[in-house]
């Protein structure tokens, strides 16, 4: 009984701080409570949208987690990912797996029934994320809101986006381009610990890395791993095969993903090197020591969710979140 108690106080607090993070990024121009006179059911339509498709694919969670960081880097929080069409950035490589689209689809056709023309698009993603995060274990934490669309969506942008083979030098030079620093980063790439990759961006580790030479392993891999890492993607096999990004516990929002980095079991090679590069390393094991990674999760989502965003007259209210206006 007491145990529970504690836990009980122990997510009261973790809220309450995350609250505090929200309240800070007021002057950023989002806010907590923006549509609380003009739309006061927009979280609970967004929510009960994503947890009724999260009941039936449980992969659209760590999908729209990864739409959002996706859309954030790449003209700010604006929606832009969204924007259907030729050349737009949901036509680059990085984004072409991206899903849950049809979640962002069906929240907006609901909130237009109930307050048509005033929730944006990028609000609603930003909600999603976080209510995706939650239907996943992870904490909550409290949206400023008051995004609006963006008006351009161009694939040339994206080439921005971290990339798989990226040092951690070149992560962190992309996440302080855009105000966040190195806690940022891991606290942020920590949430590989639900979600897939596809074989093809990690393969070349286990049989082709040419960092140490042709046919040879990826050294930082935990040899005992390798076996189980080759079952699951052979040399000749099928590389649109998808592998958990976190063996340890796939469908659960924890830190077991911190836990792999530094048993050497981290599937990307651009995760790996978060325990293999010492500024970053030390981030890590702080979190495996006790550092509280949901109540950083939360307030790294924070900040990232107010990159660039456009207020005021800036940008639109799309009727359609995959059209401009």
């Amino acid at each position: 009984m007491a145990s529970g108690h504690f836990s009980h106080i122990l997510i009261l607090f973790t809220f309450l701080l995350l609250a505090l993070s929200a309240s800070l990024v007021h002057g950023q121009g989002t806010r907590v409570g923006f549509y609380s006179a003009a739309c006061p059911r927009v979280e609970s339509i967004v929510r009960s949208t994503v947890q009724s498709h999260f009941s039936s694919d449980p992969t659209v969670a760590p999908g729209l987690l990864r739409m959002l960081f996706h859309d954030c880097f790449v003209q700010g929080c604006d929606a832009s990912i969204l924007i259907s069409g030729s050349n737009t950035e949901r036509t680059a490589g990085p984004n072409l797996l991206l899903r849950g689209y049809e979640v962002i689809d069906d929240a907006k056709k609901q909130l237009e029934a109930a307050c048509p023309g005033i929730v944006s698009c990028a609000d609603i993603l930003a909600l999603a994320a976080r209510d995706s995060v939650v239907l996943t274990n992870g904490p909550s934490w409290v949206v400023p809101l008051g995004r609006r669309d963006g008006r351009v969506s161009l694939a040339s942008d994206t080439a921005n986006l971290p990339a798989f083979t990226d040092s951690v030098d070149v992560q962190k030079q992309k996440f302080s381009a855009l105000g966040l620093n190195t806690q940022d980063l891991v606290a942020l790439v920590g949430g590989h610990t639900v979600g897939t990759s596809a074989c093809r961006f990690f393969q070349y580790r286990m049989y082709n890395f040419t960092k140490v030479g042709n046919g040879a392993v990826d050294p930082s891999i935990d040899p005992s791993f390798l076996p189980q890492l080759r079952a699951l993607c052979p040399q000749n096999g099928d590389d649109s095969k998808r592998v958990a990004l976190d063996t340890g516990s796939p469908n659960r929002f924890d830190t077991s993903y911190f836990t792999n980095l530094r048993n050497g079991r981290g599937i990307l090679e651009s995760d790996q090197m978060l325990w293999t590069d010492a500024s970053t390393k030390t981030i890590v094991q702080r979190f495996l020591m006790g550092l509280n990674f949901n109540l950083e999760f939360g307030k790294s989502m924070i900040k990232m969710s107010n990159i660039g965003v456009k207020i005021g007259n800036a940008g639109e209210i799309r009727k359609i979140c995959s059209k401009i206006n």
